[in-house]
């Protein structure tokens, strides 16, 4: 095998798999407070609290706010997806084995990603609409949106809710959810019912990977974007090596990553019954 063809391979390789997990891989991670590029095995998040205005006399010394500063450190943990590409069973199928593969790896770490990024919300306790034998009702979002206010939390654009299938599917027969005549028809969500979509100011998205108990209590999150942090000393790096013994490459697809919860006041779970008579 040439030197040359070989390099060839494995600089595509890398690059299928960067730009495969950019673009199916993590859903969750552009929802939250991000640091790339960590040196080190933790990274710190700053939560700054929130200040008062006061008025002063004439040329008195200007009131300091007295702000309250905190820090989360979150530790970074390294996560390996791998798996072997024959080089003669490329020549036997017709499909692309190494995009097949390459797809499977950023997929594997996306899904690991959102997994580190949903352990860190459901972490959070302080503001938890109980299941009470039910779905995800409008009264259960109501209660969370009113939780948002009540806490203060900016209405900027930065808030997301996540929401299991099941959910997604109960939201859908909420008319203020798809009736235009109150979101508008460009944010209709049967346009593509597996897209995010805006309602109440909130991006809402479906995900397979919400945790649920014994009991069949899926457990969602109405968040604000600075409530979660996650950081990454690595992003996915691919490193590909040749095996004359097998006459394969072992493609090893890893990062390192971390996620940690830095306000509760901006995370509301919503417990959602899944039991077919919910």
């Amino acid at each position: 095998m040439s030197t040359t063809l070989d390099q060839a391979f494995i600089k595509q390789f890398e690059r299928e798999v960067h730009e495969a997990y950019q673009r199916q891989g993590s859903k969750l991670r552009n929802t939250v407070r991000t640091i790339s590029d960590v040196n080190g095995s933790s990274a710190v998040f700053q939560k700054v609290g929130s200040g008062t205005a006061s008025t002063k006399a004439t040329h008195g010394m200007v009131p300091v706010m007295n702000l309250a500063h905190s820090n989360i450190e979150v530790i970074l943990s390294d996560y390996y997806a791998g798996d072997w590409v024959d080089r003669l069973d490329e020549l036997k199928t017709n499909i692309d084995e190494r995009q097949v593969i390459a797809n499977a790896g950023a997929h594997a770490l996306g899904r690991k990603t959102d997994e580190l990024i949903i352990n860190a919300l459901n972490t959070a306790d302080d503001n938890v609409i109980a299941e009470d034998n039910t779905g995800l009702t409008k009264d259960k979002i109501m209660e969370a949106f009113e939780a948002f206010g009540g806490n203060d939390v900016p209405d900027d654009g930065n808030r997301f809710a996540v929401v299991g299938w099941k959910q997604w599917s109960e939201l859908l027969q909420i008319e203020e959810f798809v009736n235009s005549d109150y979101i508008g028809a460009d944010n209709l969500p049967f346009a593509n019912i597996t897209q995010a979509k805006m309602w109440l100011g909130t991006i809402w998205m479906p995900h397979s990977g919400l945790p649920v108990d014994e009991n069949d209590i899926r457990s969602c999150f109405y968040y604000h974007k600075t409530a979660v942090g996650h950081a990454a000393a690595s992003d996915v790096q691919t490193d590909i090596t040749w095996h004359g013994d097998r006459a394969s490459h072992f493609v090893n697809n890893m990062m390192s990553q971390g996620a940690g919860l830095i306000d509760e006041a901006g995370i509301v779970v919503i417990e959602c019954d899944e039991t077919p008579d919910a």
